[in-house]
C-alpha cells in the first residue's frame, strides 16, 4: 500500500491560479490525471490524496468531481473561505461530499501573519473536528509559531504541516525553522508531510542538500508521523517526479522496511482516510 499524499491537477482555463503564470513555464499548462498515471505505475503508487491549488471553492468542487470518477484519488483536501460570515455552512455543505478529507486555507500566501490566530476561526476548526477533517498547513518558516498555538487550541482537530513548513535550503538559513519544527512536534495532533523540498532547495540540488532537514524531521516526528507526497506538478519546477521520489527514498534508507511502509503509505491512509474518503486496501 502506497500513497502520494499530495498532488496537484489543473486546468488553467479555469482562471483562478492566480499565482500559476508563464514565468513558470514547467508548469504553466493542463495537468491531468493521464499525465500522472505513469509515474504512479512506475512508482508503485496505490491511490493519491489530491490538495487544492487554488483559493477558490469552485476548485474544491472541481477537484471532488474528479476524484469521484477516479479510483486512484482516495480523498481530497480542499478549500474554503474561512473569512466567509456563513464559513460554518460552507464547510458543513462541503463535508457532505465523502471524498473531502481536509481543508487548506492557503497560509503563506495571506498578508496577516496571524491570520491562523483570528477568534473567529476557532469554531470554524470545531466543526472541522466534528466532520473528521484534517487541517492542512500550508505555512512558511515565520507561521511555525503561531501554528503550535493552534493546534494547542485545537487537540481534537489533525493537522498535517504541508511542506515541513518549506525550510530556507536554497540559503541554508534553518536553525530557527529547526527549533520551531522541533517544539511543534512535541504536539500529538500534528504529523508532517515529506514533500515541496526540492523547491526550495538551491538549482541542482543534490540529495545531501536535504539531508539535514529530512534527518530533522525523521528525529522530531519519527516514522510513524511522516507521510511521503510528491508535490506533482510543481516538483517539476526542480527536477520532477521520479528524482524526488528516489531521493527521499534514499534519505530514508536507514528506516525499517516497516517503518518505510509508514511514511509512504500507511500514515497516509490513517491520517487522511481513517474517518473519510476510499479505503486502500
Amino acid at each position: 500500500m502506497r500513497i502520494d499524499a499530495h498532488h496537484h491537477l489543473w486546468t488553467l482555463a479555469r482562471g483562478d491560479y492566480g499565482w500559476l503564470t508563464s514565468d513558470l513555464a514547467p508548469i504553466y499548462r493542463d495537468f491531468h490525471l493521464t499525465d500522472l498515471a505513469p509515474l504512479l505505475a512506475k512508482a508503485r503508487i496505490d491511490g493519491t490524496i489530491l490538495v487544492q491549488a487554488a483559493p477558490t471553492e469552485a476548485e474544491t468542487i472541481f477537484l471532488l468531481d474528479i476524484a469521484e470518477a477516479a479510483d486512484a484519488v482516495r480523498g481530497v483536501v480542499g478549500w474554503v473561505d474561512f473569512d466567509a460570515g456563513d464559513a460554518a455552512r460552507r464547510i458543513d455543505a462541503l463535508a457532505a461530499r465523502k471524498l473531502l478529507v481536509g481543508l487548506r486555507p492557503m497560509v503563506q500566501d495571506i498578508a496577516d501573519d496571524d491570520w491562523l490566530l483570528k477568534p473567529e476561526l476557532v469554531p470554524l476548526l470545531a466543526a472541522m473536528a466534528t466532520h473528521g477533517l484534517v487541517f492542512d498547513a500550508l505555512v512558511l518558516p515565520r507561521h511555525v509559531p503561531r501554528l503550535v498555538q493552534v493546534v494547542d487550541r485545537h487537540p481534537d482537530l489533525q493537522f498535517v504541516l504541508d511542506h515541513c513548513a518549506k525550510p530556507q535550503l536554497a540559503s541554508g538559513n534553518i536553525a530557527a525553522w529547526k527549533d520551531d519544527v522541533a517544539l511543534l512536534a512535541q504536539r500529538p495532533n500534528i504529523v508532517c508531510k515529506l514533500s515541496g523540498l526540492v523547491t526550495e532547495a538551491a538549482p541542482h540540488w543534490r540529495f545531501d542538500d536535504l539531508r539535514e532537514a529530512v534527518d530533522h524531521v525523521v528525529f522530531c516526528f519519527g516514522p510513524t508521523r511522516l507521510i511521503w507526497g510528491s508535490d506533482w506538478p510543481v516538483v517539476n519546477l526542480a527536477g520532477g517526479y521520479e528524482r524526488w521520489l528516489a531521493a527521499a527514498e534514499t534519505l530514508l534508507a536507514d528506516l525499517s522496511a516497516d517503518q518505510k511502509a509508514d511514511v509512504f503509505g500507511r500514515n497516509a491512509a490513517r491520517v487522511y482516510l481513517g474517518q473519510r474518503g476510499r479505503r486502500v486496501d
